[in-house]
């Protein structure tokens, strides 16, 4: 119990009142203003592999005398379960952060949460110099600091920690840039999230320079300042690694022209809600995963052999693009654009088909397509309730479920047709057989 009072003394958490809340069907325990008075309000944490700790002004104990701890209380520490740590609504000196965050270097924390903290000052990090922590993934959400230029020095004392890092996220912090020095100390990173920042094109060359992030595998630049196709690509493109990128929700323009090139080995490319009015090329030649939803395109006529989902709803098609240029295909999203035929003879060999809220015209063709489609199960869950009619004008506003498709009603013809030629051959057949039973019917001509 004392270890667990040390520990969050440690982390400069104690505060006047406090409240802890352990939710044991989540295993998560989250403390208001922590206090020392208040020891039996946290022993309940102790159960709980994510503590969460909100609330408080750290400014007071940055005169707090934090020694290395005795091999007793190391051991103690160690005993705790805490996985995920999350501070939230704290104003933080950095100068005790630093002092602290050796702490953890005894636990089994393996992932650090910021959320709406103000980072104050400037800490000494020397003593983090050589330090291995088990943390694994750091994230920050709405944050502020001082900018990062010109703090390459106090981050490399930080080399062990950031080297072995596989997971950072900084996200809704106004991020304006990355220092190439910094970017290179992160050896081992594996995703890195900076969405919502204020990062233009000219900072992702220097951020994303010859040998930083060289693991790299899942970027996402997602709600950023980016605005230029090429510059993105030539950002980017040293990163040899990365597989997923996501620039949705960038206002990107096409280039008159581009000659850059897309890491070989991106997989996954997300360009949903980027303004787009035509497929920006060239685009990565080895794609699986194509996201181009919620812009305002009105063809895709491109080809991508690898390629096997293609996410393309809320745009303005007209017609879905041709599968035969998809031959690996297995997932087409077509929802909310303004498809009137969909080609379901190409389709049948998907396996999830979204097109729904689409205009459709119900022909039997149609119709009879979509409920096959349906059949099987490849139209998702938008069927039948977002699948309507929208011409003929008789079937205007019904479900495509409801449109009949008897061959009857589809194809007269091919029922008429059959019906007449049975109705000919026993009317040939009834004048035979009364020909072979009155012969005198028939008479010979008179010879001249």
């Amino acid at each position: 119990m004392n270890v667990a009072v040390l520990f969050l003394l440690g982390l400069g958490l104690l505060e006047a009142e406090c409240r802890c809340f352990f939710n044991r069907t989540q295993d998560h325990c989250v403390c208001y203003n922590l206090s020392q008075e208040s020891v039996n309000s946290i022993i309940q944490c102790l159960p709980a592999s994510v503590v969460e700790f909100r609330g408080g002004d750290l400014e007071r104990y940055v005169a707090f005398p934090i020694s290395d701890p005795d091999p007793n209380t190391i051991e103690s520490l160690g005993s705790l379960i805490f996985r995920k740590i999350i501070f939230g609504d704290l104003l933080v000196p950095e100068i005790l952060l630093a002092q602290v965050l050796r702490l953890f270097s005894y636990t089994h924390v393996q992932e650090l949460v910021f959320d709406s903290c103000v980072f104050e000052g400037r800490g000494n990090w020397d003593r983090m110099a050589g330090q291995d922590l088990p943390i694994l993934s750091l994230h920050f959400h709405n944050v502020s600091s001082a900018v990062l230029t010109g703090r390459e020095q106090d981050f490399s004392s930080l080399s062990s920690f950031l080297g072995a890092l596989q997971e950072l996220s900084v996200t809704t912090s106004r991020l304006t840039s990355l220092p190439c020095a910094i970017g290179r100390l992160f050896t081992a990173l594996r995703s890195l999230d900076m969405a919502q920042n204020s990062l233009g094109d000219e900072s992702l060359t220097p951020a994303f320079c010859s040998g930083a992030f060289p693991q790299l595998r899942v970027l996402s630049l997602q709600h950023n300042n980016l605005t230029s196709y090429h510059s993105v690509c030539e950002g980017v493109q040293l990163l040899r690694e990365l597989q997923h990128l996501s620039l949705s929700q960038n206002k990107l323009r096409a280039d008159p022209s581009s000659s850059c090139q897309w890491p070989l080995s991106l997989r996954s490319f997300n360009l949903s809600d980027t303004g787009l009015e035509e497929v920006l090329t060239p685009l990565p030649p080895s794609l699986e995963v194509l996201d181009m939803s919620c812009n305002h395109l009105h063809t895709v006529d491109v080809s991508l052999g690898s390629l096997k989902k293609l996410f393309l709803s809320q745009n303005m098609l007209e017609a879905a693009p041709s599968i035969r240029n998809y031959p690996l295909l297995d997932t087409l999203h077509l929802d909310n654009n303004s498809i009137t035929e969909l080609p379901w003879d190409e389709m049948k060999n998907l396996r999830d088909v979204a097109a729904a809220d689409n205009p459709y015209m119900c022909s039997c063709s149609e119709a009879g397509g979509l409920q096959a489609l349906a059949a099987v199960g490849q139209l998702g869950q938008g069927w039948p309730q977002h699948y309507m009619c929208h011409a003929p004008p008789h079937y205007r506003g019904r479900l495509v479920e409801d449109v009949p498709i008897s061959v009857l009603q589809c194809n007269s013809a091919a029922v008429v047709v059959p019906i007449c030629i049975v109705l000919v051959l026993i009317a040939v057949a009834g004048a035979v057989s009364l020909v072979r039973s009155r012969p005198g019917l028939v008479r010979s001509c008179p010879r001249m």
